[in-house]
């Protein structure tokens, strides 16, 4: 089955939040993400970059800001495609259906940040769409969250309350180990 690996809003802004010490969940996600890429680049496999871009000049992922810029782990190669979106789905708006059709992919697997926003988007537009998704589960990583009942969420249950609401209905969810052995 083809598979494309979807690198998703790798960016300077968020990089920025883990500077300023805030808490987030998967400290090993770089080093994930970076081991998919070496694996789909030495494979020759399909690698897809999906780039947000924020509308609001005070976005920290608006075009112009410093946090638009990618992490140089995360760098495309030149013959990576890179989307750029505005929303959370990598597909709304852009070429993504377009260029996973044109080179035959069927499967997806998703990493990148964050956990339950862009990336748990993507996932699940991919299953609309007919992809089959894989959602590494050590490969993305979020942060706290205060719900509009005032009640705060720590990082690890944001991450963990992300993968059970797409586990086994809306994607696979797996190590980076696990999709490795793939």
């Amino acid at each position: 089955m083809k598979t494309a690996l979807l690198v998703i809003d790798v960016q300077m802004a968020l990089a920025h939040e883990d500077a300023l010490g805030t808490e987030r969940s998967c400290p090993e996600a770089e080093s994930n993400i970076t081991q998919l890429l070496d694996k789909f680049r030495g494979d020759g496999s399909t690698v897809v970059h999906i780039h947000h871009h924020g509308t609001d000049p005070e976005d920290p992922f608006h075009p112009d800001a410093p946090g638009c810029a990618v992490q140089p782990f995360a760098a495309p190669a030149t013959n990576e495609p890179i989307v750029v979106k505005t929303g959370s789905s990598g597909f709304v708006g852009t070429a993504l259906l377009a260029i996973l059709q044109d080179a035959g992919v069927e499967r997806v697997i998703l990493c990148g940040a964050t956990a339950n926003h862009c990336v748990e988007s993507t996932t699940r537009s991919a299953a609309d769409l007919g992809f089959q998704p894989i959602y590494a589960a050590d490969a993305v990583w979020t942060y706290g969250l205060t719900g509009p009942d005032g009640k705060s969420h720590n990082a690890a249950q944001v991450h963990s309350v992300s993968m059970a609401t797409l586990d086994g209905e809306i994607a696979d969810v797996k190590s980076t180990n696990d999709i490795l052995a793939l």
